[in-house]
């Protein structure tokens, strides 16, 4: 990446970014936009990070507790965030920067707000240690091993992400397959293993799980209960990082950003990841009505449509075969159960078919939790703290915090939480990150972009009760904490 100031630009600098804290960008015209297929699959990497914590556990094992009235949360809980998400993309395809970047434009803590936001919910490693319990499922091994697997599947996921030579693109071929191998197991399941009756009960039993919220409160817990909506899709801070993956793809002024590499493998550059403006032209403004088109496309077909499908499915087929179990625990043994009758009902392969589609949907998991953590980190204190450093390139900050949460993660594995108490740690930590960045996306996106660009008319009504929403859930969260203990979220 060249030096901010030998950038090619029109020279001028933009008035529309706040320069207080970071520097002034100069103008420069967006990029003509090619057809969506260039850019489908810009979504798939949170789309794949998702899948291990709401879609397979989380709310399936809200379904086996309070029943299928509670899954229309789950459509309500990925909407919200495709709202988000589009509002995280808006900025960064009209700027190139990431909407942390943005954020610290408002006021350089932020950017450490945020960093810690991601680390700290990720610290505990939910999804490799439900990775391991299924690999124990499918092999019969016994629970012992299970934090001895765990440690081995975080230091494989370290050397992958270490030695590719351009992480993004390793990421979305390595997801994409995961996603293509679930949806295959989805389908054959569902026409097996449910039926009509189960699917109507998503939108029957819907109105009298409305009505019935505050005893599924009170049997869910109200930590468990929100941090789920949160994680119905990506949640936390992973979805602040869809402004990196949409760069990372080429879409918009992201096109100008050069991609994280290996510092092992790949020509790391060391300056940070400063964007461009583009001038109120009539061009400009006809060539960013495309990109938002292109943008809402893709994320409506691969995070929206797809999240939705896994998140129902997952959780009417866990209702088809099990049925509501009050007290199954919290140690995955639902999955175990939901395996076997999927095995009497179709075959004994099918239940072992089952056990590994569930444990790649955790290893792609953690293994895009990892590194939209270290993504969010390295392009933030790159941005900020280190701008100056010609040693500590985005890259090599990245590679150090993937090695931090393994190391971390590991110790933490020692504990031997169960799985689901850790998802719901991670779930209630990101669900506090969303209140932040629900309403300073607001701020940046109405104060801070070009006129054509800015956020108004129909969606601003609407990220503002997502905003209320978030707040009010950081709320009740720190209000459970103060009158229970931080021991109540568990």
């Amino acid at each position: 990446m060249a030096d901010v100031a030998d950038r090619p630009g029109s020279g001028e600098i933009a008035s529309e970014l706040p320069s207080k804290y970071l520097p002034g960008v100069e103008y420069r015209d967006l990029p003509e936009p090619q057809g969506l297929r260039k850019y489908a699959g810009a979504s798939v990497i949170i789309t794949a990070t998702a899948l291990g914590s709401g879609e397979l556990i989380l709310w399936p094992y809200l379904t086996t507790l309070v029943g299928l009235g509670i899954v229309w949360l789950s459509v309500l809980g990925i909407t919200m965030q495709y709202f988000l998400n589009m509002e995280i993309e808006r900025y960064t395809l009209i700027t190139g920067e990431t909407a942390v970047t943005g954020f610290s434009r408002l006021w350089i803590g932020w950017g450490m707000i945020f960093v810690l936001g991601a680390i700290l919910p990720n610290a505990f490693p939910g999804w490799a240690t439900g990775g391991a319990k299924v690999f124990t499922f499918i092999f019969g091994l016994s629970d012992a091993v299970s934090p001895i697997i765990t440690i081995i599947f975080l230091i494989s996921i370290g050397l992958a992400i270490t030695l590719s030579p351009v992480v993004y693109q390793t990421l979305e071929k390595v997801q994409a397959v995961a996603i293509a191998g679930v949806l295959v197991f989805i389908v054959v399941a569902i026409v097996i293993a449910t039926d009509g009756s189960a699917w109507a009960g998503v939108v029957t039993e819907a109105p009298g799980g409305a009505a019935s919220l505050p005893g599924y409160l009170s049997t869910i817990g109200v930590a468990s209960f929100l941090g789920a909506i949160a994680f119905a899709g990506a949640g936390g801070a992973n979805n602040l990082v869809q402004s990196n993956y949409v760069r990372d793809k080429g879409m918009g002024m992201g096109i100008h950003i050069p991609n994280i590499v290996s510092p092992i493998t790949g020509a790391e550059e060391a300056a940070p990841g400063l964007g461009y403006v583009p001038p109120s032209t009539e061009d400009n403004e006809r060539r960013w009505k495309q990109w938002w088109k292109i943008a809402n496309q893709e994320q409506l077909i691969t995070f929206w449509a797809i999240g939705v499908l896994l998140l129902v499915s997952l959780s009417v087929l866990v209702f088809s075969t099990i049925g509501v179990r009050p007290n199954i625990g919290t140690d995955l043994v639902f999955i175990q159960e939901e395996a076997t009758a999927l095995g009497n009902a179709i075959a004994p392969w099918f239940e072992t078919f089952f056990l590994i589609a569930g444990f790649l949907m955790l290893f792609s998991t953690n293994l895009g939790v990892v590194d939209y953590t270290a993504r969010l980190t390295g392009d933030t204190l790159k941005v900020t703290f280190l701008r100056d450093s010609t040693f500590w390139s985005e890259s090599k900050i990245y590679v150090t915090v993937v090695w931090i949460l393994i190391i971390f993660g590991g110790l933490i594995v020692l504990a031997q939480l169960e799985p689901v108490v850790l998802l719901v740690l991670s779930a209630t930590g990101g669900g506090v990150v969303m209140a932040f960045y629900s309403v300073l996306l607001i701020l940046l996106n109405r104060r801070a972009l070009p006129e054509f660009a800015k956020l108004k008319g129909w969606r601003l009504p609407v990220m503002v009760l997502i905003a209320l929403f978030f707040v009010s859930f950081a709320l009740v969260l720190a209000y459970q904490m103060v009158t229970q203990g931080p021991g109540s979220f568990v």
